[in-house]
């Protein structure tokens, strides 16, 4: 069975920015390197030592936590000096000003170079088999999306089930599930407040998380509807199949303007089974999570997929690890894509 980001160097990420630094501006822009830390995370430890609120760091997508990754951020009235963190693990390097802060979605992709470990001669093969070939990959959210339970907490926001979201919250450790503590001593019962003392960045990204839970599940459902037969494998028949929109259900979707059949039926089931409405995705006591929704690829495509280095397995005896490196769009995970060769 092939392993994946065994150490943080197995699993290398450098985000392909939009961004055009010049010498003027009210926003540094800086690449962000990290090891072992989630975006958010990183994040929040950089405005801690620059003593700055997190709202002023702006950044175009998360990046994974167990690997090593680069991305550009902006600081609203950042300055060069901001280098100079002398912090473990992360470092800031400066490209300049602009007049924009850097947002969600302002990147063309990301540049994956990864080590695959515990290879066996059919695995290695079958990996080569897909060197430099275009193929649709689903384009399903990762593991990393989800964490341990990031859903079910943004599933609890969603039904305004405040409490059991800091229940969900509170079994991990850490310096923010300690202020919760303290704070809900303090203050019993009001768990919307308790909420509140995690950044906004982390709380959007448990409702997204849920939104993404969802269209997992309508994906996987649809592709399962979909099966040509058993006679090609599933590289063959998705590269049939067409490339189709599927909701990312948020308050704005309406069940009656989806044409195809099918997959209104999936949908419907599913929303049945989370009894849910689309509209409870309006939160009028977190007005700040709310979400409309929007339209996500069911496939991306791997194009141009290179093959660095095959060599001994030095962490798996007799077994094999490559080296591989290719380029995905936006918002596609580079894990999901692993997971499809070897199914």
């Amino acid at each position: 069975m092939y392993k994946i980001k065994i150490i943080p160097e197995d699993f290398i990420v450098k985000e392909l920015s939009k961004v055009s630094a010049k010498e003027n501006g009210q926003y540094a822009y800086f690449i962000l390197k990290k090891t072992n830390y989630s975006t958010v995370r990183a994040l929040e430890v950089v405005s801690q030592k620059l003593n700055i609120p997190l709202k002023n760091i702006g950044f175009a997508g998360n990046k994974d936590k167990n690997a090593v990754t680069e991305q550009a951020i902006s600081i609203f009235k950042g300055s060069k000096n901001s280098e100079n963190l002398n912090l473990r693990n992360i470092e800031l390097k400066y490209l300049g000003n602009g007049k924009e802060p850097i947002s969600l979605g302002d990147l063309d992709g990301n540049v994956f170079t990864i080590t695959i470990r515990n290879l066996n001669n059919d695995e290695v093969k079958k990996i080569k088999n897909l060197e430099n070939k275009r193929i649709n990959v689903p384009n399903l959210f990762g593991p990393q999306r989800f964490s341990n339970n990031n859903h079910l907490v943004g599933k609890a926001i969603i039904r305004k089930d405040f409490k059991k979201a800091v229940e969900l919250i509170l079994e991990n450790s850490g310096n923010i599930e300690e202020n919760i503590k303290v704070y809900l001593k303090n203050s019993k019962n009001d768990y919307a407040g308790a909420l509140r003392l995690i950044s906004l960045k982390t709380r959007k990204l448990f409702v997204h998380a849920y939104q993404s839970f969802l269209f997992n599940r309508v994906t996987d459902e649809y592709l399962r509807n979909n099966e040509i037969n058993n006679k090609d494998d599933k590289i063959k028949n998705y590269d049939k199949m067409e490339n189709i929109e599927i909701p990312i259900i948020g308050f704005n979707f309406d069940l009656n303007e989806t044409k195809n059949k099918v997959l209104k039926n999936i949908i419907k089931k599913i929303l049945e089974e989370e009894k849910l409405n689309p509209r409870d995705f309006i939160i009028n006591q977190m007005p700040e999570l709310t979400s409309e929704g929007t339209q996500r690829y069911l496939f991306f495509e791997l194009k141009g997929l290179k093959i660095l280095e095959i060599n001994n397995d030095e962490l798996n005896e007799s077994m094999k690890k490559m080296k591989i490196n290719f380029t995905l769009p936006k918002s596609c995970y580079a894990t999901t894509l692993i997971e499809f060769i070897f199914l």
